[in-house]
């Protein structure tokens, strides 16, 4: 197969050039301008397209097993896809949580067939109640890429005791900071203090044990601080933020409603700006969606009723384009950084690239065409989204998972 007339994201620029793909192999083998199709090779035209790594999301929600009335791993893989990612990592707390060899092997069973890698993240604690460790080794033998007990934040000692078993293994330890003593959890909305008392104790420990931990969802200025001073110290620290935290305020969660409730909640204007900051200076290591699928009848209910959480694998690209590259806090090729390049290494994957003899897993976009995005356009089975009727720019054309061809906009010729 032949991509022609694209713009590649090689070597760290956009660069004119045709893109020959071996589908059977998987692999890209050859990049050039001006390549001649083959006899009987399939050919497409991507002219005035951009072409690069596929997306990596290290944060998302498939609810498979235990609660696949919101979402599936068949249904989340085709919404990934369809937003241009070709991994994502799957939180572990499904109903039973994923904290046995068996379920991993469950869970890769399951999407082996899907149009995106699944990455599984596997529990920290047995059914994450921070009581005991789970076998960080089985797990990770059995396809673990990591360990998060997600949004059950895990007590000091138990956090402890696993980031020194993580230390010494080379394990990564994905935290959802929070510390709940200090609000009531009946209570909407939890206060900032409850996410940076969080990110600075899993920071401290970090320091003491010397264990890679990435930090979930950040999405407050002080919290931003904290990481930068982690960096600046040396230590195995990275974080990434979600693109409802630079784009939505608190004072949306009354015009939107329940689809704008999510953990943790939406902040002040002063919060969101010092995200754009921490996304232009580096302190940002990824963007991710911390896609969670709920039910209508769930979001239906009253706002202090109704669960946390959005879905996001459809707007991420979008959202990244129209609030960060077209008000110019950051490049195109640093969001490809922040969407596939920098998650890939984080979690583990070999090197996203642009390259011969390089896995051929790409996402064809057009990063000027705009659009409303509609409730008709959502691939996952829940549709939670606080951006239906937003006007948007950046669409996915097509994905490519090994060299197949696994999702192609409508209408679009190829």
């Amino acid at each position: 197969m032949l991509l022609k007339n694209t713009l590649s994201y090689i070597s760290g620029s956009f660069t004119p050039a045709d893109i020959r793909i071996d589908s059977d192999a998987g692999i890209i083998t050859e990049i050039a301008r001006g390549l001649a199709a083959h006899d009987g090779e399939r050919c497409i035209d991507a002219q005035g397209l951009h072409c690069a790594p596929g997306f990596v999301d290290l944060h998302v929600h498939l609810r498979d097993p235990g609660f696949t009335y919101k979402e599936d791993i068949y249904t989340g893989l085709a919404a990934a896809a369809c937003g241009g990612f070709t991994a994502v990592a799957a939180m572990p707390n499904t109903s039973p949580v994923i904290d046995t060899p068996e379920l991993v092997q469950y869970e890769l069973r399951r999407s082996a067939k899907a149009g995106c890698r699944l990455l599984p993240l596997a529990a920290v604690t047995k059914g994450q109640k921070s009581r005991e460790l789970v076998d960080f080794d089985a797990l990770s033998a059995a396809g673990a890429v990591g360990f998060s007990d997600d949004g059950q934040p895990v007590s000091t000692p138990m956090m402890l005791a696993a980031m020194r078993t993580a230390a010494e293994r080379g394990y990564l330890i994905l935290s959802h900071p929070e510390d709940k003593s200090v609000y009531d959890p009946s209570v909407i909305s939890a206060p900032p203090e409850a996410e940076e008392l969080g990110i600075d104790r899993d920071i401290d420990l970090a320091y003491h044990t010397g264990a890679r931990l990435h930090l979930c969802h950040v999405s407050t200025a002080w919290g931003m601080d904290s990481v930068r001073r982690a960096k600046k110290a040396g230590l195995r620290v990275t974080a990434e933020t979600c693109p409802h935290y630079f784009t939505l305020t608190q004072d949306d969660l009354a015009r939107i409603g329940a689809n704008a409730r999510m953990s943790p909640p939406l902040r002040t204007e002063a919060d969101r700006s010092a995200v754009l900051d921490a996304i232009a200076d580096g302190t940002v290591d990824c963007i991710s969606t911390d896609h969670a699928p709920h039910s209508q009848e769930e979001k239906e209910k009253p706002l202090a009723e109704t669960p946390n959480g959005i879905i996001g694998l459809q707007t991420s690209l979008p959202l990244g384009v129209t609030m960060l590259v077209r008000e110019g806090v950051i490049t195109l090729g640093r969001l490809i950084e922040l969407m596939s390049v920098c998650p890939a290494k984080i979690i583990g994957l070999p090197e996203k690239r642009i390259a011969e003899g390089a896995e051929a897993d790409l996402t064809v976009f057009d990063p000027d065409e705009s659009y409303v995005f509609t409730e008709e356009m959502i691939r996952s089975r829940s549709h939670n989204s606080p951006f239906i009727g937003r006007k948007l720019y950046g669409a996915v054309k097509m994905t490519f998972l090994r060299g197949e061809a696994v999702w192609r906009e409508n209408g679009f010729k190829a």
